[in-house]
């Protein structure tokens, strides 16, 4: 059972709120950060970027008091509001191949503990340790995690109603998406929405592991040091968006390799040939068309290599996941590639990205090789994550991706 509760978030103003909400940080170049702090004085990046003006990287602890001290500042100069009545915010998220909505709401940490919220990636515990600091040092979180659940007709009903009414905000990115938020507060709504959630057997986490277990952690303790907790407290709680499932966008990372030593590509194909079909493709574009196939970008050749299924037998999730079985047929036995989060060797790219990325970084010079894969789709994922199994590190590209000082929970 999965409590889902609605809250009083501190949000943007009506009329500020395209100015007020940013792409979460780390998505910004250093030019781009520097644009926003320079023209937008309403930019939630300026309550966040604390150290971005600094000659020297600020320690934690300031850098924490600072981003509390900006924000407590852009609530007194009326920047925000909060809403008067516990609500669920319904997010619509247009851009130009794709439309998302979900409801942000608070999540249990208890169901994450319980692992009703499931996890597919392992997370740092030293990442974990400083960004639950920084949940202490600032009191808020303004960036939901993203979770998916099964689709339900009866919250499809609901959301479609509100859907069809005048929304609270209405406004366009430069990235040209289009976003609409709608309150949800009528009491019958948000118990029917409330009762649906805690029928689904599961949430699933699709991005931001990190975030919900320092949330987790936090509550942890904070419930350990009150001699009052009841499990009510808004700690107990993190600010998450939770989209149908059907609606998750999953695209694949892809694999550029530069190879350091002489590399022999006829001598490579052959050595493939003992867990793979191989298939010339010419020497343009191609994309991998099932699951277990991969596109081979060499010097002025695209091959196309199928797994062997007969030669090849996974005993779980994992070992089904094409990420996996490129790791251990080909870049750890055949590449010698170790540790793909730390070998220099490896690149990474996102099936966003122009289809002749891959060839152009091969036929430049810059990478040896290229590997396109085969997106994942959410039934793997959930797999992975029902098993209690850990993806690869750079496994699946998800959208949608979120902003930040949209919707604001405070500890």
């Amino acid at each position: 059972m999965q409590k889902v509760i609605p809250f009083k978030a501190i949000r943007p103003v009506r009329d500020k709120v395209a100015l007020v909400s940013s792409r979460s940080y780390d998505n910004y170049s250093h030019a781009e950060l520097g644009a926003q702090l320079s023209f937008n004085p309403y930019s939630f990046l300026h309550i966040i970027a604390q150290s971005f003006n600094s000659h020297e990287e600020l320690p934690a602890a300031e850098r924490f008091k600072r981003i509390a001290a900006t924000y407590i500042d852009f609530k007194k100069q009326a920047y925000f509001i909060q809403d008067d009545l516990p609500t669920y915010y319904l997010h619509q998220i247009t851009n130009e191949d794709s439309s998302f909505c979900g409801i942000i709401a608070g999540t249990a940490a208890q169901d994450y503990f319980d692992d009703t919220i499931k996890k597919h990636e392992k997370t740092l515990s030293k990442r974990e340790r400083l960004f639950e600091k920084y949940l202490r040092g600032v009191g808020f979180n303004a960036e939901p995690v993203l979770l998916t659940y099964k689709d339900d007709e009866e919250i499809n009903q609901i959301t479609s109603k509100y859907k069809q009414r005048r929304p609270e905000y209405e406004f366009a990115t430069m990235q040209k998406q289009v976003h609409k938020l709608w309150l949800i507060q009528d009491p019958k709504d948000i118990d029917s929405i409330q009762k649906s959630f805690e029928k689904q057997d599961a949430l699933y986490i699709a991005d931001g592991h990190h975030r919900s277990a320092s949330a987790a952690l936090l509550a942890k303790d904070l419930a350990a040091e009150n001699p009052n907790h009841n499990g009510e407290e808004a700690y107990n709680f993190f600010m998450s968006y939770l989209i149908p499932e059907s609606q998750v966008k999953l695209y694949e990372f892809n694999r550029l390799i530069k190879m350091e030593t002489d590399f022999d590509s006829t001598v490579f194909l052959k050595t493939l040939n003992q867990n793979f079909d191989v298939f010339e493709k010419g020497n343009g574009i191609y994309k991998p068309q099932e699951k277990h196939e991969f596109a081979l970008y060499t010097s002025n050749q695209v091959y196309s290599i199928k797994l062997k299924k007969d030669q090849y037998q996974a005993s779980n999730a994992l070992e089904d996941l094409d990420v996996q079985i490129l790791f251990d047929l080909i870049l750890k036995p055949l590449l010698h590639i170790e540790d793909p989060r730390h070998d220099k060797r490896l690149a990474y790219s996102h099936g966003k990205k122009s289809d002749y990325y891959l060839k152009e970084q091969v036929d430049s010079g810059d990478f040896t090789l290229a590997f396109g894969l085969f997106p994942i789709g959410i039934d793997t994922l959930k797999n992975i994550a029902d098993e209690q199994l850990t993806m690869p590190p750079k496994s699946t590209y998800i959208k949608p991706k979120l902003r930040s000082g949209l919707t604001i929970y405070e500890f």
